[in-house]
């Protein structure tokens, strides 16, 4: 038989086991709890949020802690990107200048070397500023753009590389001028222009070929596209870039053909001068 004080001790000690089973039995269901939520916030192993480094919170109670790691979108292994891609190849036919001996002069070869032939590949008169960084290296601003309350303007290092038989444009860096939070956005996207300009022909079958690709490379960081495929960005994409470079293509091709008509009445002229 056992004491009253026996059976005090016995009781105490099965309610501390009781209250011990109870707050392990509490601490699984929050832990399963956390877990869940944390599931459901920022999806099934990738959390897609915008710190730059991994967060931990502490759940405590006495001796307890509670440890939920969120890792982060940031890690450059879990970085999800857009690739997207537009090309186009035009011809067109080349005017043909003689001079009074009935020989051919003035070749586009000829003026895609002269600053005057570089300044028409290039379309400086669209840019806002224009500067030579080496012998075929140029950096050029765009004029600024306005959205929202953000103003931007877009910088170009472009390389151009003129030989008897082609012209080669190249755009080796692309970047955005403005505010910090503009400047920001050159950590989330890259982008790549190659412009190869080609000649052929005589006489009258002579022309000037053009073919262009565009490459942009867009780090995908913010909802609701995080949570998208990244096919849901491409396709839109790709169409837009693929509409702008189908009109700007042949634009380029008739500016320089024009610029090389105003090169050549100018290079005639200046014969005739003396």
């Amino acid at each position: 038989m056992l004491s009253t004080s026996d059976h005090e001790v016995l009781g105490r000690s099965i309610m501390t086991k009781c209250r011990s089973m109870a707050w392990s039995a509490y601490v699984s269901r929050f832990r399963a709890k956390a877990i869940l939520l944390s599931n459901k916030w920022y999806g099934h192993g990738q959390f897609w949020v915008t710190r730059s480094s991994p967060t931990t919170q502490k759940f405590s109670h006495g001796k307890m802690d509670l440890k939920v790691k969120a890792l982060t979108s940031m890690n450059s292994n879990d970085k999800k990107k857009a690739n997207l891609f537009a090309a186009k190849k035009e011809r067109i036919i080349l005017p043909t200048y003689n001079d009074d001996l009935g020989g051919n002069k003035y070749h586009i070869s000829e003026f895609l070397s002269q600053p005057s032939g570089i300044a028409a590949v290039l379309n400086t008169k669209a840019f806002q500023s224009f500067q030579s960084l080496d012998a075929n290296t140029y950096r050029c601003e765009l004029p600024k753009l306005q959205f929202l309350n953000f103003e931007a303007a877009p910088l170009l290092d472009l390389r151009v590389t003129s030989t008897d038989e082609d012209c080669l444009v190249e755009m080796l860096s692309c970047k955005f001028e403005g505010s910090e939070v503009v400047k920001e956005q050159n950590n989330h996207f890259s982008a790549f222009m190659r412009n190869h300009m080609t000649w052929g022909g005589a006489g009258a079958e002579s022309f000037l070929e053009v073919d262009v690709n565009l490459n942009l490379t867009l780090e995908i960081y913010t909802q609701p596209f995080t949570m998208m495929p990244t096919s849901a960005v491409e396709g839109p994409g790709n169409i837009m870039m693929q509409a702008l470079v189908d009109k700007l293509v042949p634009l380029l091709l008739q500016q320089t053909l024009q610029d090389y008509d105003e090169w050549v009445r100018k290079q005639s002229y200046t014969l005739k001068s003396f």
